[in-house]
């Protein structure tokens, strides 16, 4: 029998493979079935949101860590986790670039549907957190006005800075949402995009959830589009997923299944935050970690005067185009959880080289994130 300590991994984690081999038992698991015999077996986990972490799952067993790859942590039942002596870890900011490529990307394709600059135009950023100060240096490199809105940081550090939710609703031409989930307490999200925030909107906004699915109320997202309180709708993350409303599909200008934190530079980042913790929890030096880093991309230039019309939107839609995803969810919206699983991780803006951009183009894209020659 093995002496070495046993671990547990989903198999759709990427970067994962051929690291721990060395120092442990390793069985990788098909998502979901985390209370397979081989699960109830091992001490350590390493999870992804699909994984729910719950008493009916982990009792009785051996677990002792349990690593999530993802900002998230609400499909972990942490409270029984702590009764129970059990260590969890997520992975805070490790997608954060790749969920505002998605947002800026999703800008870029409303505008151009749209014939609208995005310069100028005021942006709500709900939430600034390590997504919402990402979405906010797009924003700001594209010459948008910014309104910030983030109560636990506004108490914390002082109102300057941060702007109330009714001077959102009265003024932003866009409302993107980069909060966590919260279900009680002050700072409560759970359905915080109702009824009630939808009917103060006054300039029709576009309206971004890309953070999580219950952060919205599904039917007050349906009368909103069908009132007119908001004109284009980009969802990313719904209620009761994998089976999402079939209406809110039918009416979102954009809509993908939860993939916007999956860039491959993002799942690298969670991978390696898991094997990081990992190493911790045994008191070991983990030879492998510097290897879990996405492959190269096999046509990184982007030379802009092939590009035709908005430039800078061309080149950012090359890194990621949401329509693309968009068109594959809704010819098979019942194939939610194997798109994600199945998913090829784009390459955020950094893994890209620019050629031949103006001066001005120069600063903006540099402040996107592209290298520029």
């Amino acid at each position: 029998m093995s002496s070495k300590i046993k671990i547990v991994a989903d198999n759709t984690i990427p970067y994962l493979k051929g690291i721990l081999e060395p120092y442990a038992e390793i069985h990788y698991v098909d998502s979901g079935r985390f209370d397979a015999e081989e699960a109830q077996q091992a001490e350590i986990w390493i999870v992804r949101s699909i994984d729910k972490c719950t008493p009916e799952r982990m009792a009785p067993s051996r677990v002792r860590l349990i690593t999530t790859a993802t900002i998230g942590y609400d499909h972990i039942d942490t409270d029984y986790c702590e009764q129970q002596g059990i260590q969890w870890y997520n992975a805070p900011g490790c997608n954060a670039e790749s969920v505002g490529q998605y947002v800026l990307s999703s800008l870029m394709a409303l505008a151009e549907k749209r014939g609208e600059p995005l310069r100028e135009k005021c942006i709500g950023i709900v939430g600034v957190g390590h997504v919402g100060q990402v979405v906010e240096r797009h924003a700001q490199a594209l010459g948008m006005r910014i309104l910030r809105h983030d109560p636990p940081r506004a108490d914390q550090e002082g109102e300057a800075g941060f702007s109330p939710m009714e001077q959102l609703l009265e003024e932003a031409d866009i409302l993107t949402f980069h909060v966590p989930l919260t279900r009680q307490g002050n700072y409560k999200t759970y359905h915080l995009i109702d009824q009630q925030l939808l009917s103060a909107c006054r300039k029709r906004p576009w309206l971004i959830n890309s953070c999580r699915g219950t952060v919205h109320e599904t039917q007050a997202l349906l009368d909103a589009k069908q009132k007119g309180w908001i004109s284009e709708l980009v969802v990313d993350c719904w209620e009761n997923e994998p089976n999402i409303s079939p209406e809110l599909l039918k009416v979102a200008t954009i809509a993908t299944p939860h993939i916007a934190g999956f860039s491959a530079d993002g799942k690298a980042n969670a991978t390696r935050i898991c094997l990081e913790r990992i190493a911790d929890y045994l008191g070991i030096e983990i030879a492998g970690i510097g290897q879990v880093k996405p492959h190269p991309l096999e046509q990184p230039v982007i030379d802009l005067d092939l590009l035709e019309g908005d430039r800078i939107a061309q080149a950012q839609l090359t890194t990621f185009h949401p329509l693309k995803v968009d068109r594959m969810l809704r010819t098979h919206p019942d194939h939610f959880e194997q798109m994600r699983s199945t998913y090829a991780h784009p390459r955020e803006m950094t893994a890209y080289r620019i050629l031949h951009a103006t001066p001005e183009e120069r600063v903006t894209l540099r402040g996107l994130g592209f290298q520029v020659d």
